[in-house]
């Protein structure tokens, strides 16, 4: 019976492990996403650095510049 309570035992103290091991795991990966996410630029800002968004400006101006040009 005392064989079967330490397998028991150590059963019990490697799930826990592992667990607290996966748990680590995934809090640094969250801590790294939140990193990654404060870098971007948010909401109207985002939108306005984005390339596509330049070139219709740039598009936009030329074609300003030639109405007023003529």
């Amino acid at each position: 019976m005392d064989g079967e309570q330490r397998r028991g035992g150590f059963r019990t103290f490697f799930l826990g492990g592992l667990v607290g091991a996966s748990a680590a795991l995934a809090a640094i990966n969250r801590r790294r996403r939140l990193q990654r996410r404060r870098t971007r630029p948010r909401g109207l800002a985002a939108f306005e650095s984005a390339p596509c968004y330049l070139e219709l400006l740039d598009h936009e101006h030329e074609g300003s510049e030639a109405q007023s040009g003529s």
